[in-house]
């Protein structure tokens, strides 16, 4: 009788041992397979020499409006359908909002063509404020692999509260091939682009319509 209790103990014993070495095991093992998030950021341009033809307009840049997934920092991607997804491992530095909020911020401040150009965060006060809505900020698959850039923007003259200038920018980047860091150099291109392309029209506005 003791023999069968002595037996009993030792395996039980042996059990209450195992276990936790067998947890602690799954557990090391779930830890060594993470993978790493990568994130990736965009370039931008430096200072440039002040021009000689100041346009006297202060523009504050807002954050555009969008949908949930570019509010994230995680990449998306698609093909020409209504189906998206995101990757969980591969994301921006910021949500696209601010990339490009940012983007148009120390560009349009690089050209060296206006007053002044800040974030609506900052505590500058301007006559102007650029906003508008973002479509689209993500990696398309097809025949192709393009970063696909497309938002509409709109400058407001906050003395008589009317949207006095608009523009939609469009554009389809091809990536060099169907790696991660190909799209991210070609949406850093397709934003610079777009960068330009905004200043343009900002510029062609001004002069048609100067500030008093």
């Amino acid at each position: 009788m003791r023999i069968l209790i002595r037996g009993t103990s030792n395996i039980a014993v042996g059990a209450m041992i195992v276990f936790p070495v067998a947890l602690m095991l799954i557990s090391l093992t779930g830890c060594g397979s993470t993978r790493p998030i990568k994130y990736y950021q965009i370039t931008y341009p430096t200072a440039s020499a002040i021009s000689s033809e100041v346009i006297d307009a202060i523009v504050m840049v807002r954050s555009f409006e969008a949908s949930h997934l570019y509010l994230d920092d995680k990449m998306v991607y698609g093909m020409d359908s209504p189906e998206m997804g995101t990757y969980e491992y591969h994301r921006w530095a910021e949500p696209p909002v601010e990339l490009l909020q940012d983007s148009l911020v120390r560009g349009l401040r690089a050209s060296g063509r206006f007053k002044g150009v800040y974030s609506l965060r900052s505590d500058v006060n301007g006559q102007f404020i650029l906003a508008g809505h973002l479509y689209d900020f993500k990696e398309v698959d097809g025949s192709n692999i393009v970063a696909r850039l497309s938002f509409e923007t709109r400058l407001r003259d906050r003395k008589g509260g009317a949207t006095v200038w608009s523009h939609v920018y469009s554009h389809d980047e091809p990536a060099s091939d169907k790696s991660i860091l190909a799209v991210v150099q070609a949406m850093d291109k397709n934003v610079q682009r777009s960068v330009q392309e905004v200043q343009a029209g900002l510029e062609e506005y001004f002069r048609a319509h100067p500030v008093k």
